[in-house]
């Protein structure tokens, strides 16, 4: 991948430092704004991370933001909670609002 690509990343993950609700994860990850994500119409999530080979990830920045996790089954796969108390599911790179799981 280039080394625009993993700028654009790390600029994300940064972005996510200070993300305190789940709509702000949303805004930063939305995919008419992702130059790396799925950006067609019924693309599947509400988000998307492309990130996910780095080294660092949704996961570590929204801990260093004051998120809480909720639930994990695997490092793809978890629900984590805002300070505002709002919720997001990972799965795979792509983000959906709330508590999603199967």
């Amino acid at each position: 991948m280039s080394d625009n690509f993993w700028a654009v990343i790390r600029a994300q993950l940064r972005e996510l430092k200070s993300a305190q609700s789940a709509d702000d994860v949303i805004g930063i990850l939305a995919h008419d704004r992702n130059p790396y994500g799925p950006n067609w119409d019924g693309a599947d999530g509400d988000a998307f991370f492309a990130g996910s080979g780095g080294d660092y990830s949704v996961w570590d920045s929204l801990d260093d933001a004051g998120w809480t996790q909720i639930w994990a089954e695997w490092h793809g796969y978890y629900a984590m909670r805002a300070p505002d108390g709002s919720v997001i599911t990972y799965v795979e790179g792509d983000i959906y609002r709330g508590d999603r799981r199967a």
